[in-house]
């Protein structure tokens, strides 16, 4: 597994690290309106709207709301969105490192997954359209944003992996342990020591560490959020798009959650300084 995991790294990662840095930010905003068109449908599929023409149509009417947003949505609320996701990610993340209670599979159609695994994948995709727009520096703060997310979660499996003892969130993620979670911030406080170094942003050195570090720790709460609604679904994986990794949602659940965080954050203390 490990072997189709990097396999399928090797091919995606050149891919998305070219399309950040030398597409046009309307150009993105398409791809990775296509990637929320299958994440879409995968996350009908983890609300139990069973019947393939069901999810499809979810996720295809997802993908009418984001055009909308696209071209109509008013700056304010934009902000109001992300300040809205950054909010509930932070609570999120906090119940669910002291969630100690069984997770029981459910059954049926389930409308508040629906309605809040749309707002999900919309408020990540105007995170990542906003900060990639940010003048000439934002396709180098967007792809920041990813290594940030994929230096944490390789540090965290590696450490795990290597002294991990202590279970994380044992009911919503069993292999999770706090020896990983260590592990990733140790890897964030590199990852923010060389974002300063290159001065793409003139944010301070500790605030810029402190925003690195609450977005490490809310793509780990993303993470834990869809392995929460995996075993409520009696799955193992969203999908099986991807071989080694399973489907879009298990690639992008920890940038979901990080997205609105990191933009939003870098926005307000750029603002302050």
């Amino acid at each position: 597994m490990l072997r189709n995991r990097i396999l399928t790294a090797l091919v995606l990662v050149p891919l998305v690290v070219a399309g950040v840095l030398w597409a046009p930010t309307r150009g993105l905003a398409i791809a990775f309106g296509l990637i929320v068109l299958l994440g879409g449908r995968e996350m009908a599929r983890l609300a139990w709207l069973r019947g393939l023409s069901m999810q499809w149509i979810y996720a295809v009417l997802l993908e009418g709301v984001i055009a909308w947003a696209y071209y109509w949505m008013d700056p304010a609320m934009e902000r109001w969105l992300l300040l809205l996701a950054a909010a509930f990610w932070l609570g999120a993340t906090l119940v669910l490192l002291a969630r100690r209670s069984e997770t029981s599979p459910v059954r049926g159609v389930r409308p508040l997954v629906l309605l809040l695994g749309a707002l999900q994948l919309l408020i990540a995709w105007l995170s990542i359209i906003h900060l990639h727009g940010r003048g000439t520096n934002g396709p180098a703060l967007m792809l920041f944003l990813l290594v940030l997310i994929w230096v944490a979660d390789s540090a965290a499996y590696f450490a795990g992996r290597a002294w991990g003892r202590h279970k994380l969130s044992p009911m919503v993620s069993p292999g999770k342990t706090w020896e990983g979670a260590a592990g990733a911030m140790a890897g964030t406080l590199v990852s923010a020591f060389v974002l300063w170094r290159l001065a793409l942003t003139a944010v301070p050195f500790y605030a810029l560490l402190l925003l690195c570090l609450v977005t490490a720790t809310v793509s780990i709460g993303g993470d834990l959020w869809e392995s929460l609604l995996k075993r409520q679904a009696g799955l193992k994986d969203s999908g099986t798009l991807l071989p080694g990794h399973g489907g879009v949602l298990d690639r992008i659940d920890s940038l979901i959650a990080a997205a609105p965080v990191f933009s939003l954050g870098l926005y307000y203390l750029e603002k302050s300084t």
